[in-house]
């Protein structure tokens, strides 16, 4: 049985799909721990949902791409007496560019946050789950992962193909102790992100009906993890993008994957 008031950290929750997650939680009753970078932003979300739904809100900022980010984070969380029940690692950002185009430090520090970060998290913080016989853990991964890479943003897709295996295997390793894993797999989600890597203009050129807002995308991953479901892609548009790379040839998937993606991903590194 879940707890009363579920126990929910959340990263990258300073905006977009993280602080979408932190408002609907907060609404369906849950206390919060929201992490990121920008302190402020954080701040100002907690005393907003405090004001709104009378949640405790834990605000512990951190960089994920710092090594040691982890488990002082969690550290924290212990000192303060705090259980977590809900994993939400929905923190990532895209480096733009070809992979050659960046330095190898930019990459590494994609790979912390996108990929490390949430393993570590995920190792640190399920005992916990496992020990109550109650968890939650949605990896927010992309329809990236399953289609064919791009040129650009080269480690993109990547990073999030592995967090669709990764919660695979979790999700089978812990669902007879109570603790379901999702990997939630939106496409383009109304946000920050595109103004963050500089691809707003050409994003823009996209049609309207390819778009998701990060409440929806939020709604269908709460519903996804409670009903059971391991990996879900958001909204009919990508499900049918999905099943049909599925069953396209690889030589034709990819020609079709670099024809498109010169719409939405850009090939020179912005510093």
């Amino acid at each position: 049985m879940p707890p009363a008031r579920p126990l929910t950290l959340v990263t990258g929750a300073s905006a977009g799909i993280g602080a979408a997650f932190a408002r609907d939680l907060a609404a369906r009753g849950h206390d919060l721990i929201l992490t990121a970078r920008r302190a402020e932003r954080l701040e100002s979300l907690a005393g907003e949902l405090r004001a709104r739904h009378g949640c405790t809100v834990t605000v512990l900022p951190a960089d994920l791409a710092d090594p040691q980010a982890v488990h002082a984070l969690c550290d924290a969380i212990a000192q303060r007496g705090l259980a977590v029940d809900w994993l939400v690692n929905n923190a990532g950002y895209g480096v733009p560019g070809t992979f050659e185009a960046n330095e190898w430090a930019t990459h590494e520090a994609f790979i912390r946050v996108l990929m490390t970060a949430p393993a570590e998290l995920a190792w640190r913080l399920l005992p916990g789950m496992r020990q109550r016989g109650y968890g939650r853990i949605i990896n927010v991964a992309s329809l990236a992962g399953h289609v064919p890479g791009s040129a650009g943003h080269t480690l993109y897709a990547a990073s999030k193909a592995y967090l669709i295996k990764f919660s695979q295997s979790l999700a089978l390793e812990n669902r007879h102790l109570g603790v379901h894993v999702c990997a939630l797999c939106p496409g383009f989600t109304w946000s920050e992100f595109h103004d963050v890597t500089g691809t707003r203009e050409l994003m823009n050129k996209l049609p309207k009906f390819m778009w998701q807002t990060a409440e929806d995308v939020v709604r269908e991953g709460y519903d996804a993890v409670e009903h059971g479901d391991i990996v879900h892609v958001t909204g009919g548009v990508n499900r049918f993008i999905k099943a049909l790379t599925k069953l396209l040839p690889d030589r034709l998937a990819l020609w079709l994957s670099a024809r498109e993606s010169k719409r939405y991903r850009a090939l020179e590194a912005t510093h």
